[in-house]
């Protein structure tokens, strides 16, 4: 037995090449089972697959790696992931927080609803969706969105399941590739892409997706009947109980014009003055998106019970689990490339030329399928990538590996996926409708992302 055990470290420390891959095998079948079938926390799934690979990399002997440095480097890179995103999660986690306290972002769909008209009002709750998502995560959002779908399904007397399809699209594209939602957020980090690439390289490569998951959502609202959803009297709030449009659009606006502007005079000059550098400070101007979301419920009399540690400390209990998944993710792909897989890879790759956009992509939908969070797969497939580049590079802007593995983080969500039962519970949906729609939305906007993602790589 403890020969059967011990020869696949044999062979990894004969072959220098099968070595990293062994343990990157190792690393993802822990993840995967780990969050599927041991029903694991993903943090501890992805800190002990982190630990193993470094166990395997030890006792192979293929680099020079101590057992007691295979349990203190996660630990190391714990923290050094954890200081590049927890502030940023826990303000964007405050920012959420304010606009569904105060009625904020409830406000910016009516205004959408009203800009859009009502033979339109799936482009406003698609728009919604998309915008809020932004510094919210997506089950806030479609906890937010969906009483007015239900308003309009009633108001109109159909297109119930139009109206939950196009928020959903909406906001599971912001949720894969516009930072600062947690997983896009990491990525960019790893790939060193600065926010404002980021951010405004998602937005703008997401028309296509979303104007492929509204066709989608049409054929489907077409093909599947649903039951109208019963009558509520606390589905929305009255007009006069919501803030004013500036106050409430200010809390996501005011973050992305701070970054923005840096940017753009960095682009148009070549210099950016060091008190415009400073204000697009990616850290800086999510707190100044805070500032604006707490002078949002602060303002305003209706919200006079509601305290600043109350309010911040719901934040907080949401974003806690999430950073820590998130480092966590960090940990386990700083392990990866400990182990050498980036060698490994450029080893077996020689004479050959990777697409990096396509396999970002393949590895994330793999990792999706396998454990449900597109979290999680976003993380696991950019440890793995960014090790396989190692010092030769993608060979293409890396804003395109970055939307690649978002796109590809939520293909075929299923079973395994909790927005899978959320949509599924909140609706009234069975499993087989959940799959019917749900499930076909996603794989479409994910399909749709990933041909614009290579079309763009090859052009530019």
């Amino acid at each position: 037995m403890t020969v059967a055990l011990l020869s696949p470290l044999v062979l990894a420390q004969a072959a220098p090449v099968g070595g990293p891959f062994l343990a990157l095998l190792v690393g993802v079948v822990i993840v995967v089972l780990g969050i599927a079938r041991w029903r694991l926390h993903p943090f501890f799934a992805l800190m002990g697959a982190a630990i193993a690979v470094g166990l395997v990399v030890a006792l192979g002997g293929w680099r020079e790696l101590s057992l007691i440095d295979a349990v203190q480097l996660p630990m190391t890179a714990l923290g050094s992931s954890t200081g590049s995103i927890a502030v940023i999660i826990a303000m964007a986690a405050v920012i959420g927080e304010c606009l569904t306290v105060s009625g904020g972002a409830e406000r910016v769909v009516n205004w959408l609803l009203k800009l859009w008209g009502e033979k339109r009002a799936g482009i406003a709750l698609l728009l919604a969706g998309l915008i809020l998502a932004i510094p919210v995560f997506f089950d806030t959002v479609f906890l937010l969105l969906l009483p007015l779908a239900r308003v309009m399904a009633r108001r109109t007397g159909r297109d119930y399941l139009y109206y939950v399809m196009v928020l959903c699209a909406g906001a599971v594209i912001a949720h894969s590739t516009v930072p600062p939602t947690p997983g896009p957020l990491l990525v960019a980090e790893e790939l060193g892409l600065s926010m404002a690439v980021a951010i405004g390289g998602g937005l703008a490569c997401a028309i296509l997706p979303a104007i492929g998951g509204l066709c989608v959502a049409r054929w489907l609202g077409n093909r599947v009947v649903v039951p109208l959803p019963t009558e509520s009297d606390h589905d929305v709030k009255r007009a006069t109980e919501l803030p004013p449009l500036g106050w409430s659009i200010m809390p996501v606006l005011l973050p992305l014009l701070l970054i923005g502007a840096a940017s753009v005079w960095s682009l148009l000059t070549g210099t950016v003055p060091e008190w415009m550098d400073f204000l697009g400070n990616k850290h800086v101007a999510l707190f100044a998106g805070m500032l604006a979301g707490i002078a949002l419920v602060f303002g305003r009399d209706q919200h006079r019970n509601e305290t600043l540690g109350s309010l911040l400390g719901r934040s907080l209990e949401l974003s806690g689990p999430i950073i820590l998944i998130t480092a966590a993710g960090g940990a386990f792909g700083a392990m990866l490339r400990e182990a050498g897989i980036g060698e490994a890879v450029t080893t077996m790759a020689a004479g050959r030329e990777l697409n990096f956009v396509l396999l970002g992509w393949l590895l994330a939908a793999v990792v999706r399928v396998a454990q449900g969070s597109a979290t999680v797969a976003m993380i696991t497939a950019t440890g793995m990538l960014t090790a396989a580049a190692g010092q030769t590079g993608w060979g293409v802007n890396p804003l395109w590996v970055f939307l690649a593995i978002g796109y590809g983080s939520i293909v075929f969500s299923w079973a395994n996926d909790s927005g899978f039962w959320l949509v599924s519970r909140m609706c009234g949906w069975d499993a087989r409708t959940t799959f019917k729609t749900w499930t076909v939305l996603l794989t479409a906007i994910s399909v749709f992302g990933l041909i614009e993602v290579l079309v763009l790589s090859a052009i530019f």
